[in-house]
């Protein structure tokens, strides 16, 4: 019985990380014959996110793993779509991005609580940081790939 509650909260989990990145896909007009990719793209990001947060690892090695599944997932569909890879990159990671801590930082500013506010600040700081270093290390993955495959067909 426990099985079957704990599908349902993965599927919901994909439905909606999929229409959040699409949405979000179509509000920064990215092209239509992108979105689908796009959307499936955010989605493996997020199950690889959920995934090493099941298994207790901390916030920031999940989402700085999910940032590198996004972002060599965004580099396999812009070769294969003939896009650019910031197209698949940005809605991509938007399940990622540390809103409700944010809100939390700014709320607690906004009625006095400043110690409170800066945790939250920090937290948002190291998630946004961990999130680039995850793009990064895709990058370098990606360069490096290509420029071995350069090398090797010389």
């Amino acid at each position: 019985m426990g099985g079957s509650n704990e599908m349902e909260f993965l599927l919901i989990q994909i439905v909606c990380c999929y229409l959040a990145t699409l949405g979000f896909g179509i509000i920064v007009n990215i092209p239509h014959r992108a979105l689908n990719a796009c959307g499936w793209v955010g989605v493996f990001g997020w199950l690889t996110y959920l995934a090493l947060k099941t298994l207790n690892s901390g916030t920031m090695l999940a989402n700085v793993v999910a940032a590198l599944v996004i972002g060599l997932g965004s580099m396999v569909m812009a070769r294969k779509l003939k896009m650019p890879m910031i197209l698949f990159n940005i809605p991509s990671m938007v399940p990622l991005v540390p809103g409700g801590q944010a809100y939390n930082a700014v709320r607690n500013f906004a009625f006095g609580n400043d110690l409170q506010a800066i945790y939250y600040l920090v937290q948002v700081t190291m998630i946004a940081g961990s999130i680039a270093m995850g793009f990064f290390i895709a990058e370098l993955i990606a360069q490096t790939y290509f420029q071995t495959k350069r090398t090797i067909k010389k």
